[in-house]
Formats: C-alpha cells, structure tokens, sequence
C-alpha cells in the first residue's frame, strides 16, 4: 500500500493533519513539535502517532523522524527555558499568559510541579500533558544548571516521542484500523475543540464577574 492512497483514506482533522505532515516529511515534524512545545495548536498525541504510521507506509523515515521531534521539542523547551531565566517565573507568566490557548494556572500548576519535585520534574514532567511544555518555564527561573536540564529533557521527551511514534508506526501494520483510527481520534479532536471553546468561554465569563467586584 502506497503513503498517498492510506493517507487519503484518513479524514476530517486527522486526515488534514496526515497529509500535512506528508508534505513536510521528517523536518517538517520536528518544526511542529518546536511549535507546538511552545504553542500548542496541535497536540504531539496528534502529530507523532501520525509520522509514525507515515514511516510504515514508506514515506518517512522513523528514525529520522524520532531525531527530529526530539530536537524541535528540546529546542522549544530551550527557548522557555531562555525566557524563565532571563525574564524571571513572575513575568514570563505574565507574558505567555496572553496567548489565547494557555492560562496563568497552566503555568503555576507547572511551577507547583518543578518546586515539588525538582530535577526530576524535568524528565517525568515531559510525559504528563499540560506539564510537559511549561515545566521548562520555572527550570530557566531557578536557573537550573542547563546541561542537567538539556539531559533529563532529552531523556524525557526521546521517551514520550519514541513511544508515540512507535504506536502510529504499530497501527501503520494494521491497514484495516485505518479507517477506525481516523474516525475515533477525529471524534477525539472534535470533542476536545468543543471542550477548550467552553472553557474559554466559562473562563471569560469567570474573569469578567471578578473584574466586576
């Protein structure tokens, strides 16, 4: 079976998603995990499982795809990294808190994280969603020395890829789930869109009744 004829058999947002990232090829992956280790617009638990069925279908290699997610997400844990030790927690917070995706508690529930468990915060912290960016944040801020910090963020995020990559190079075995993978994470997709947009709007109407008193 060819990439192109499995990856048309993929629709809505995962289908988009595949194709996209069929066109950038294995360097294309890791600028999206860059971007998404700093702004997430699509999660990883979206982008590696999909380069990883890609390897299976011949279009990409996964070695070189485990290469390159592993250095675009360690390159933008080093840019929050950057920003908390020269910026300080209090006003990096302050200023990535204006992004639309992300909220102050994000942030703090990350620090709360760094300040319970210290250095291995770093490497544990990249396998837990909503830690595993933002952990870098108050690493840079406590001035953690930068080669333990670049170890244990290797380790951690060679960890988390390798094994969603590998899951999507599994399923790349299984042609007939292609079509039941893509449906199930499209519904997955969908329902977590509708679950950020009413948090969004509760947080809004939330600030908005603080504002008032």
């Amino acid at each position: 079976m060819q990439a192109s004829g499995s990856v048309d058999e993929m629709t809505g947002i995962v289908g988009l998603a595949a194709r996209a990232i069929d066109s950038l090829g294995e360097w294309g992956v890791g600028i999206l995990t860059l971007v998404e280790t700093v702004f997430p617009p699509i999660p990883s638990e979206v982008i590696l499982p999909l380069a990883g069925f890609l390897t299976r279908q011949g279009s990409m290699n996964i070695v070189l795809v485990f290469i390159t997610s592993t250095l675009g997400a360690y390159m933008g844990a080093l840019f929050l990294y950057g920003l908390g030790h020269k910026m300080g927690l209090e006003r990096s917070i302050r200023w990535l808190s204006k992004l639309p995706l992300v909220d102050r508690e994000d942030f703090e529930r990350a620090a709360g994280w760094f300040e319970r468990h210290g250095k291995s915060a770093i490497f544990f912290g990249r396998l837990l969603p909503g830690v595993r960016s933002l952990i870098s944040l108050p690493a840079g801020a406590e001035h953690m020395n930068l080669a333990t910090f670049s170890i244990f963020t290797i380790a951690g995020t060679g960890l988390w890829n390798a094994l969603l990559i590998g899951l999507g190079a599994l399923l790349g075995t299984q042609y007939e789930l292609i079509n039941q993978y893509s449906q199930i994470l499209n519904y997955a997709v969908y329902a977590a869109l509708a679950a950020l947009l009413a948090w969004l709007i509760i947080r809004n109407i939330r600030r908005r009744k603080e504002a008032s008193h």
